[in-house]
């Protein structure tokens, strides 16, 4: 079912709205129908979904990808590739993959997928803000797209576990990939229900630096995805016993 997103027409607006921005309630979606009755009989009904309609496309022969919804089927394409691998090489952890759901409405997703699995360790995948656009200051964002993947150490719903983190560090470094640090104020994600579960668990945000993270397109860059799978993959293959009793150590 295709829609268009309308708006009152710039030629009846009055000169007070066209300098506001305008009020969801003012926005409706036209589907060709004349009354309610034809909507109706499209199929069409209170509270189903809208996506909006963005291909994917590789952006003009570049190493970036552009489509809508990097936050976060990126995350879900990571646990994918790091799934794929693990099918055929042995490591010494139990893995659970977990795409969650509802995380911009209060984490409700990792909150059930954290009191279910129980896990010792938690790492979630998001997008990172980037400050290679304008208008984008230095204490907005620091991620820029190419750089690598990164890593939050801090945000607006969660402190990570230092050990984690110091161990992240430690496994990039020893893979010589780049990593990329991130202090936003303006951001919550699924590490922070996964941190405050169970007793509290030690978590990490990892992140695939993303422009435009809300707009309709966003991008992203080839490499810093692969980077980040080859680091996550690094990571489990290191995380055995008694690393993991280590991090969870809170001990003086």
């Amino acid at each position: 079912m295709s829609a268009v997103t309308g708006i009152r027409d710039i030629h009846v607006a009055s000169p007070e709205e066209r300098t506001k921005v305008f009020p969801r309630d003012g926005v409706f979606l036209d589907v060709g129908a004349k009354s309610a009755d034809e909507v109706k009989a499209m199929g069409i009904e209170p509270g189903d979904p809208v996506v909006p309609d963005a291909p994917f496309e590789v952006l003009n022969g570049t190493q970036n990808y552009l489509s809508k919804a990097w936050d976060d089927r990126i995350g879900c394409a990571i646990l994918i590739e790091v799934a794929r691998h693990f099918a055929h090489s042995p490591h010494p952890n139990q893995l659970f993959y977990a795409a969650t759901v509802q995380e911009e409405i209060g984490l409700r997703g990792a909150i059930t997928a954290s009191e279910i699995v129980k896990p010792d360790i938690g790492i979630a995948f998001e997008v990172g803000i980037t400050k290679d656009s304008p208008g984008v200051g230095p204490e907005e964002a620091q991620e820029v797209l190419g750089a690598g993947p990164g890593v939050f150490l801090y945000d607006a719903s969660a402190l990570p576990n230092l050990k984690m983190i110091a161990f992240t560090k430690d496994v990039a470094a020893s893979h010589s990939i780049p990593l990329q640090y991130d202090l936003i104020t303006g951001y919550g994600e699924d590490a922070a229900a996964i941190q405050k579960s169970n007793g509290g668990v030690p978590a990490e945000n990892l992140v695939v630096p993303t422009r435009y993270t809300h707009a309709h397109n966003g991008i992203i860059n080839r490499a810093d995805f692969d980077r980040m799978v080859q680091l996550v993959i690094a990571m489990v293959e290191k995380l055995d016993a008694a690393q993991v009793a280590r991090i969870k150590d809170f001990s003086p």
